[in-house]
C-alpha cells in the first residue's frame, strides 16, 4: 500500500512544537488535493494546513488539542484510492503522540476515539484508561496524577512514573481540586497552597472561557509589564495639511491603485523617517545588551471580527513608498481578519503602531510589543480651534488636530530620547505638503 506521511509543518524560524486544535478530517475519510486537513496554532498564528496529495485518510495519529513537536508524522495518507485491510495494530490511534502499534487496541470508529472524563472532571484517553486498569489503579489514584499534557492531561509517561514511584514506595501524586462553590485550599504534597476563591455570580451573570489566542494576548501583556519599565508621552500635531491632500486624491488612489487610502500610511512613513534619525527607537533588548535593529520592520495593530488584536508587521518597510506601504498594509488586515497570516507575518517585528483614532479615541498609553522598546498611538483627528503664526501676528483657526503618545521602555530609553523621537515625528507630520503630498522635511 502507497502512503504518505503528513508531518508538523514548521511555521516559523523560532517555533519548535504547535498545537493541533481542529481535525477537519476522520480516518477513512476520502480527501483532494489541497483539501483542509487540520487546523494548528502556534503562540503567534494559527493555520490551516492543507493536504498535498489525493487519497484516503489511513490514520490520524494525534488527537485536538495535543502538542505535536516540529517534524512529527501527524497522519498517514493511503495513495492507493481505496482503503487498505489494516491490522489491529494498524488500527491503534496513539494517545501521547507517539507510536503505539504494541499497546491495546482503541477503536477508531469515529476516526478518533473520544477521551473519557472521569467524575472529578479530568480527561482521561481511552490508553490512560486501559494502563490503569491493567495495572490496578484506582480511579481516585488517577485522579491523584499530576499531568504533563495540556491543562494537565495525563499522559502514559505521567503513569508510568507514577507506578515506578509507587513500587518504590516514593509519593508522585498531586491532588485534583474537586470543583465547588466555596474557596478551595488544594493540597500539593506536605504542604498546602494558599486558598483560591471562585468567583460568585448571580443568575443573571454571563461566564465566557477565554479563547486561546485571548489567553495569548493576556500572558503576552502581563510579560511586557513585568519586563519593561513603561513610561509615556504624548504630543499634538496639526494634520490639516494630511487631511486635505488625502481628501483630494483618495478617489483618484482607488481608482488607480485599487485599494483605499486612509491617513494612516502617511503617519506610517513619517514614522519610518524619524526611526531613520532615533534608531535606538527600533531596537530591543536581550539581557544587558540593546538590539539596534538595522531593518524597520513596522507591526501595525489589526482589531480581528472576535475583538482579539493581532500585530502583523510589514518587512522592509523603509524600502517602501507611501503606495507601498497603502498595499501592503491592507494586505495584512485583510489576511489577519481572514486568518490566513503566516507565522512570519508576525514575528520579527522591530516597532509598533496602534491606531486608536479608528475608534474615534483621542489618547491612549498602549503596552509594548516585547520584545521591540516602544509603540506609538494614533489618535483621533478632530476639528479644533488652534494658534497660527502668521507674517502678520498670531491668529486663532480652525485646524485638523491629532494627538500621539509614545510608550517606551525606560530601561533604555529616557526621557530625552523619547521626546526627541516624538517631537521629530510630529514635525514631519505638520510639514506634509498637500499640494505635492510630500514632506517638506526631507
Amino acid at each position: 500500500m502507497a502512503s504518505f506521511d503528513i508531518i508538523m509543518p514548521k511555521m516559523g524560524e523560532s517555533i519548535e512544537e504547535a498545537t493541533i486544535t481542529k481535525w477537519f478530517v476522520k480516518e477513512g475519510d476520502k480527501i483532494e488535493e489541497d483539501d483542509v486537513l487540520l487546523e494548528i496554532a502556534t503562540d503567534k498564528v494559527d493555520s490551516e494546513i492543507p493536504s498535498p496529495v489525493e487519497g484516503i485518510v489511513n490514520k490520524i495519529l494525534f488527537r485536538q488539542d495535543e502538542v505535536v513537536a516540529v517534524g512529527a508524522v501527524i497522519a498517514v495518507i493511503n495513495l492507493d484510492g481505496d482503503e487498505a485491510p489494516q491490522s489491529d495494530e494498524e488500527e491503534s490511534v496513539p494517545s501521547e503522540g507517539i507510536n503505539l502499534s504494541t499497546e491495546p487496541e482503541l477503536s477508531s470508529d469515529a476516526g478518533v476515539p473520544e477521551v473519557v472524563i472521569s467524575s472529578s472532571g479530568r480527561f482521561y484517553s481511552p490508553l490512560v484508561k486501559t494502563i490503569a486498569s491493567a495495572e490496578n489503579i484506582s480511579q481516585a489514584e488517577l485522579d491523584s496524577i499530576e499531568g504533563s499534557g495540556i491543562k494537565g492531561r495525563v499522559q502514559k509517561k505521567d503513569l508510568l512514573k507514577f507506578l515506578e514511584n509507587r513500587s518504590s514506595g516514593k509519593a508522585a501524586t498531586k491532588a485534583v481540586e474537586a470543583p465547588a462553590p466555596v474557596p478551595q485550599v488544594v493540597q500539593e504534597g506536605p504542604q498546602s497552597a494558599p486558598a483560591t476563591s471562585v468567583p460568585a455570580s448571580s443568575g443573571g451573570d454571563e461566564i465566557i472561557e477565554m479563547s486561546r489566542l485571548r489567553k495569548l494576548i493576556a500572558e503576552h501583556m502581563i510579560k511586557s509589564k513585568q519586563t519593561s519599565a513603561h513610561v509615556t508621552n504624548m504630543i499634538e500635531v496639526d494634520v490639516t495639511g494630511v487631511v486635505n491632500w488625502r481628501n483630494r486624491v483618495k478617489d483618484e488612489f482607488l481608482k488607480k491603485e485599487g485599494v483605499k487610502l486612509t491617513f494612516l500610511p502617511v503617519f506610517l512613513e513619517a514614522t519610518i523617517k524619524a526611526l531613520r534619525e532615533y534608531p535606538q527607537i527600533n531596537a530591543s533588548v536581550d539581557g544587558d545588551k540593546i538590539i539596534i535593529k538595522k531593518k524597520i520592520n513596522l507591526g501595525i495593530a489589526v482589531s480581528l471580527p472576535d475583538n482579539n488584536l493581532i500585530v502583523p508587521n510589514i518587512k522592509d518597510a523603509d524600502s517602501l513608498n507611501l503606495t507601498g506601504i497603502t498595499k501592503k498594509m491592507n494586505e495584512l488586515a485583510a489576511s489577519a481578519r481572514s486568518n490566513k497570516l503566516n507565522p512570519d507575518d508576525i514575528s520579527g517585528g522591530t516597532f509598533t503602531v496602534t491606531n486608536f483614532g479608528s475608534f474615534k479615541n483621542d489618547i491612549g498609553t498602549p503596552i509594548i510589543n516585547q520584545p521591540e522598546v516602544a509603540i506609538l498611538a494614533i489618535g483621533a483627528i478632530k476639528k479644533k480651534p488652534a494658534v497660527l503664526e502668521t507674517e502678520l501676528g498670531d491668529v486663532i483657526a480652525i485646524r485638523q488636530m491629532m494627538w500621539l503618545s509614545l510608550t517606551y521602555d525606560h530601561r533604555i530609553v529616557d526621557g530625552a530620547l523619547g521626546g526627541a523621537f516624538l517631537k521629530r515625528l510630529g514635525d514631519y507630520i505638520e510639514s506634509f505638503d498637500p499640494e505635492t503630498g510630500n514632506f517638506k522635511i526631507q
